[in-house]
C-alpha cells in the first residue's frame, strides 16, 4: 500500500516538470518558426566616411607664345645664325641683314650732325661780333650825347642822330645774331634725331629674339630677301618662328556641367604618358566662356619646362576634383528611394520593425550618398528592394558592409597612346 502511494507521488512530481519541457520547448520552436517567416533584408549601418568626384580630362600642350620674327627693315640676309631646334636667349642675334642704301643713309645723317655744329660755332661767333659792336656804339653815343648836354650846340644834331641810329642797330643785331644761334641750335637736334633713327634703323639689320625660347621653324636663309615687317602685307616671310617652351600651357576642354567647380588655384593631377611623367597642377586661368560648338569652356595649367622635357603637342592626361566631402555621415546609395520631392530611406529600429524617414542628401557619389540630416551614426537602413516593405513591418536583417570611402571618375575624355599604337595598355 505504502510503495502505490509513492509511485503516485512521483508520478504527479514529474508529470508539470514533463509538461513545463514540452511547453519550453515549444514555444522556443514556434518563435524561431516566427522568425523564420520574417522577409530578410540587406541591411548597412550609417557610418562616416568620404566621398570624392573627379573628372579625368585629356589635354595637349601649347607653348606659351609663340610668335613669327619679322625684321624691322627690308634687305637681304647676309647670316642666319640658328636653325630649327637651337635654343636661344632673350636678346641673341638671329640673323644679320644686308641694306647698302641704309648705311649711305647713316653717312648722310653722319654729315647733317657735324655741319649743324659747325652752324652753331658759326652763330655763336656772330652773337660775338655783335654784341661787341653794340658795346663799342653804345659808348660813342653815350660820349656824344653827353658832351651834347655839357656844351650845348657843340655837336650838330644830325651827328647825334646818327650815334643814337648806330646804337639801336646794334641792338638789333645782337638779337638778330640771337635768334640765328637759336635756330642752329634747333637744327642740330633735328639732325641729331634723324640720325638716331637712322641709326636704330641699322640696328634693326640685326634681328634678335625677343625672348628665351626655341627656334621650331626657319622661314630664310643666306640671300633671302626679306620685306619689313611694319608694312601692311600679311604675305611678308619671318626669319624664323620662335616658341617659349620653358614654360607651357597645358589646355583642357571642360564640359559645360563642371564649368562651375573650376576655379584659380585648383590643383589637378596630370599624367604626361608620353614621358611617363606625372605632377601637380594649378589651374591659372580660363576663358570664363563655353563654345557653342564642343560645349565646353578652355581652362589652363601653366607647366614649368626648364628642362624641355615636354615638347608641345603632346598629350596629358589630368584629374580634376570637382567637389569632396571627409568624415561625413554617409549610406549607400541603393538605401535613398526618392518620393515626390524628398529623399526617403528605410530605418530599422530596435524591434527589425521598419520606418521610412525624411532625409537631406549632400554630395552623392556612384556608391555613398552623404547624409546631412534625418540619420545619425549607427543607424540601420535597408538597401535595394524596399518596394517589397511595407512601414512597421518586421524583417530579419542581413548585414551588408559598404565602403567608407568613395571616389566617383566622371570621363571627360583621356588619350590612350597604348591603344593608339594598336597595343594593349
Amino acid at each position: 500500500m505504502r510503495k502505490r502511494i509513492s509511485l503516485i507521488l512521483a508520478a504527479g512530481l514529474v508529470l508539470p516538470a514533463v509538461v513545463g519541457v514540452v511547453a519550453c520547448s515549444s514555444k522556443a520552436k514556434n518563435s524561431q518558426a516566427s522568425a523564420e517567416e520574417n522577409p530578410s533584408a540587406s541591411v548597412a549601418l550609417v557610418q562616416r566616411g568620404a566621398i570624392s568626384r573627379t573628372l579625368s580630362l585629356a589635354g595637349q600642350f601649347e607653348a606659351y607664345q609663340v610668335v613669327e620674327i619679322h625684321p624691322k627693315v627690308s634687305g637681304f640676309v647676309r647670316e642666319i645664325k640658328v636653325d630649327i631646334g637651337d635654343r636661344v636667349r632673350q636678346g641673341q642675334t638671329l640673323a644679320v641683314l644686308e641694306v647698302p642704301e641704309l648705311a649711305a643713309q647713316l653717312q648722310g645723317t653722319v654729315a647733317q650732325v657735324a655741319e649743324s655744329k659747325e652752324e652753331i660755332v658759326r652763330a655763336e661767333h656772330e652773337v660775338t661780333r655783335a654784341e661787341s659792336n653794340y658795346s663799342a656804339l653804345g659808348a660813342d653815343n653815350a660820349r656824344l650825347q653827353a658832351a651834347a648836354k655839357a656844351q650845348p650846340g657843340l655837336i650838330a644834331q644830325q651827328e647825334l642822330d646818327d650815334a643814337q641810329s648806330k646804337d639801336l642797330a646794334s641792338s638789333a643785331e645782337v638779337d638778330a645774331a640771337k635768334s640765328a644761334l637759336a635756330a642752329a641750335k634747333q637744327t642740330a637736334e633735328v639732325s641729331r634725331a634723324d640720325n638716331q633713327r637712322v641709326s636704330a634703323i641699322q640696328d634693326y639689320t640685326r634681328v634678335t629674339a625677343p625672348f628665351d625660347g626655341v627656334v621650331v621653324w626657319r622661314d630664310a636663309n643666306t640671300g633671302t630677301l626679306l620685306q619689313s615687317g611694319t608694312g601692311s602685307d600679311t604675305q611678308s616671310l619671318p626669319v624664323v618662328t620662335l616658341a617659349q617652351s620653358g614654360l607651357l600651357r597645358l589646355r583642357l576642354p571642360v564640359p559645360e556641367d563642371a564649368v562651375k567647380y573650376v576655379h584659380v588655384g585648383d590643383e589637378m593631377q596630370v599624367r604626361v604618358d608620353a614621358i611617363g611623367r606625372s605632377f601637380t597642377g594649378k589651374v591659372v586661368r580660363f576663358t570664363r566662356n563655353v563654345s557653342l560648338q564642343t560645349r565646353t569652356m578652355q581652362t589652363e595649367i601653366d607647366v614649368e619646362n626648364k628642362n624641355l622635357s615636354i615638347d608641345p603637342g603632346m598629350y596629358a592626361n589630368t584629374q580634376l576634383q570637382l567637389a569632396h566631402v571627409s568624415n561625413v555621415l554617409t549610406i549607400p546609395v541603393e538605401a535613398l528611394i526618392l518620393k515626390g520631392n524628398h529623399e526617403v530611406v528605410y530605418v530599422l529600429d530596435g524591434e527589425n520593425r521598419i520606418h521610412q524617414r525624411t532625409v537631406q542628401v549632400g554630395l552623392q557619389g556612384s556608391l555613398l550618398a552623404e547624409i546631412t540630416s534625418g540619420l545619425q551614426a549607427g543607424d540601420r537602413v535597408i538597401l535595394g528592394g524596399q518596394e517589397k516593405f511595407q512601414d512597421g513591418e518586421r524583417v530579419q536583417p542581413v548585414f551588408t558592409r559598404p565602403p567608407s570611402i568613395d571616389v566617383t571618375q566622371e570621363q571627360g575624355g583621356e588619350i590612350d597612346l597604348h591603344n593608339e599604337q594598336g597595343s594593349e595598355q
